[in-house]
């Protein structure tokens, strides 16, 4: 879990996303609520912030086998937090569950 948190590329189950989620949610509230309005500099905080959940949210997306453009889609968010992966391996690499990726003739022991 949370293999190059800073990077889009490949693809994250929702129970990472749910993290970055609550993550990104409760350190945003944590600046908001402790720290001075009147500095700029405060604002400087959010960028790597915000870079951490865009780029979860398009691995997410790639879960889905979609661009990652399609976290700007509005309430396209909550489909990203409900529903299920693209079965087996996409463009953007294998299933993080493991399903349909192949491994699964070996697994119960089915050879050819």
């Amino acid at each position: 879990m949370f293999k190059a948190p800073f990077s889009s590329e490949g693809r994250i189950r929702r129970t990472e996303f749910w993290i970055t989620y609550l993550i990104y949610t409760i350190l945003v509230l944590i600046i908001e609520a402790f720290v001075d309005k009147d500095m700029p500099i405060v604002y400087i905080a959010y960028f790597p912030l915000l870079w951490f959940k865009l780029a979860q949210g398009a691995k997410r997306c790639h879960d889905r086998d979609n661009s990652g453009w399609y976290q700007i889609i509005p309430f396209y968010g909550l489909w990203m937090l409900f529903g299920d992966s693209d079965f087996g391996e996409n463009g953007y690499g294998l299933n993080p569950k493991g399903i349909g990726n192949g491994d699964e003739i070996e697994d119960i022991g089915i050879n050819e």
